[in-house]
């Protein structure tokens, strides 16, 4: 059994102008690096045994500081590389919703069944996401793993053994960026309750 840190990479200047980032691989804002940078104190005392990580930005950039700062080794995972949202990917959130309100809506009404055009879906994304965590699910104890939305979301029900149904729908800017979810299976099946907090309620976790 396992305690797992979901940590949502740090913001990008696509998150600020409410771009769909998808896999593009795009470097850290400066508030990206800052909120990275301030998550070190925090889960310094969670002890962790590995860091995974998507080997795209900006996750790796964010996986890389807290991996230098607290001397905790990093593993790049191909299957942990975020989302491709296909033809989307770039578009601003308001001209998709102007330019297909229908496709928008059920985006937000139910976002697992939407596939972007060329894009992945969320099934196929999850299927390389529990292939990508078979093993530290198996063999670690306490580990983070450092990816981007929707991705993380993904992430957060595969590590607790759900269906894709809880990821989020469009995004609405930045407000995700640099929270940790805590998926807690080393506990019982009833106590297994995760938490979604920000760096500062980290303090005395």
């Amino acid at each position: 059994m396992y305690t797992a840190f979901v940590i949502r990479a740090g913001e990008t200047d696509f998150d600020v102008e409410e771009r769909i980032q998808g896999a593009l691989d795009l470097p850290l804002n400066a508030h990206g690096r800052k909120q990275a940078s301030q998550l070190v104190e925090e889960l310094r005392t969670l002890k962790l045994e590995t860091i995974f990580t998507s080997p795209s930005q900006p996750a790796l950039a964010t996986a890389e500081i807290l991996s230098d700062a607290l001397g905790v080794p990093l593993k790049e995972l191909a299957g942990l590389t975020n989302m491709d949202q296909g033809l989307w990917q770039g578009m601003l959130m308001s001209d998709l919703r102007r330019k297909h309100p229908r496709v928008y809506k059920q985006w937000e009404e139910a976002p697992e069944s939407v596939c972007a055009p060329a894009g992945e879906s969320c099934g196929a994304a999850a299927e390389r996401v529990e292939q990508a965590l078979k093993k530290p699910m198996r063999r670690a104890k306490r580990f983070a793993v450092v990816v981007s939305e929707p991705l993380a979301s993904l992430v957060a029900c595969v590590l607790q053994g759900n269906d894709v149904e809880r990821i989020p729908g469009p995004p609405t800017g930045h407000d995700l960026a640099g929270t940790v979810e805590v998926v807690d299976q080393a506990a019982s099946d009833d106590t297994a309750v995760p938490a979604t907090f920000d760096s500062t309620d980290l303090i005395g976790f």
